[in-house]
């Protein structure tokens, strides 16, 4: 009776679990491993062996900024006239530079300039604070294993693949790593995903039980392993991979996977080898670009301008097509029907000897006055939402 209660004395809940997960197995195919899209390679505790081997795997620094200071003028640029209403604003404030125009270019353009000069400032503002964030993310520290098993605080953009790295409890996973050992003596971990899928209940990792019992600093020494696995991919809820330690290989599945931007909880600390860094990492394969922000009135806005500018091209060219045939025909027996038009004086407008110029003069000359009645028209529409 005393060896039995002293059996149940050493049996853990947590090994409970571990059984559990044991006896389920792995549903993975790991036949995939070395085929077109379960190629990656990862040499545990040698990061150096990658080049060697002429693997470029990405760094671990990660950029969730919209613009760089190359690409902030084009692209902030051409952000601000995908709005209909400023791309038709510097149109028409291109055309008051011609004779013809009822109004001056300052009067169009320089409102246009202080509108879409405001805007790029937020724009830079907003992405400056992202570049802010970024690099905060990219110089926390963790401790990676530099040799002799001593650990030493680097920061996260500095780290490799291969790294075998230490992570505390409370802080989060500098990248995608397969657990290799915790505190516990059956490996397990408990992590928190809140910011990958919003679920705030804590899910259990568990090592590999040929890993488990590297609970020391100085066990990582000499240690030597090959991480075959899938490449990146954006799917959270599953892996596959295979660790090939002391002549054995080993399958892996999510329960050995610990993601970037989980957070380790209720565990002091774990050992994990680095297999995904930077942008392959599984959470910034599932971050998507900063949006363009354009409200639901700003795209019906664009569809209104449509409209109203082809109504304007229709009525301008209709009107000019027929002043053109009724200036040509002005002109009978060396005498012109509308003297009052004074065609003798004009030298453009309506001289039926050059009516196809007439007719381009008047269209530029109708464009130019619907154009002024037009954005009268869209001020009002811009100007009704914000009231």
């Amino acid at each position: 009776m005393a060896r039995v209660r002293r059996r149940l004395e050493k049996l853990k809940l947590s090994t409970l679990y571990s059984f559990a997960l044991c006896a389920k197995g792995s549903t993975e195919d790991h036949s995939k491993i070395g085929t077109t899209g379960f190629s990656r390679v990862v040499y545990v505790n040698d990061p150096d062996r990658h080049e060697e081997e002429g693997f470029r795997y990405p760094r671990n620094e990660v950029s969730t900024t919209k613009y760089s200071l190359v690409t902030f003028v084009p692209k902030s640029l051409f952000e601000q006239f995908r709005r209909v209403a400023n791309f038709y604003f510097l149109v028409s404030g291109i055309l008051t530079l011609t004779p013809l125009a009822p109004y001056s270019a300052v009067s169009a353009l320089l409102p246009l300039s202080v509108v879409i000069t405001a805007t790029m400032l937020k724009e830079g503002v907003e992405d400056w604070r992202r570049k802010q964030q970024d690099i905060e993310l990219n110089n926390r520290i963790v401790k990676v294993h530099r040799g002799n098993g001593s650990f030493e605080e680097t920061k996260w953009k500095y780290i490799k693949i291969g790294d075998v790295i230490k992570v505390e409890k409370d802080n989060f996973f500098p990248a995608d790593l397969i657990l290799l050992s915790s505190n516990y003596p059956d490996g397990i971990c408990y992590v928190e995903t809140m910011n990958l899928d919003g679920e705030t209940n804590l899910k259990i990792k568990q090592a590999l039980e040929v890993t488990s019992d590297l609970q020391e600093d100085g066990d990582f020494t000499n240690l030597r392993q090959i991480i075959k696995c899938e490449d990146p991919n954006a799917n959270l809820y599953s892996f596959v991979g295979t660790m090939d330690y002391k002549g054995m290989q080993h399958p892996l599945s999510p329960h050995q996977l610990l993601l970037r931007d989980s957070k380790l909880r209720n565990t002091d600390y774990i050992y994990g080898a680095v297999i995904f860094t930077g942008h392959d990492t599984k959470v910034m394969q599932n971050a998507t670009e900063p949006p363009s922000k354009r409200s639901k009135i700003e795209k019906k806005m664009d569809n209104i301008i449509y409209l109203l500018l082809c109504s304007l091209l229709g009525i301008a060219l209709l009107g000019s097509v027929f002043f053109g045939i009724w200036t040509k025909a002005d002109l009978r027996n060396g005498e012109t029907k509308r003297w009052y038009l004074r065609p003798d004086d004009s030298t453009v407008f309506y001289d039926p000897k050059r009516a196809p110029l007439a007719s381009f003069c008047h269209l530029l000359t109708a464009l130019m006055t619907l154009t002024c009645m037009m954005k009268n028209q869209i001020s009002q529409l811009m100007l009704e939402p914000q009231i």
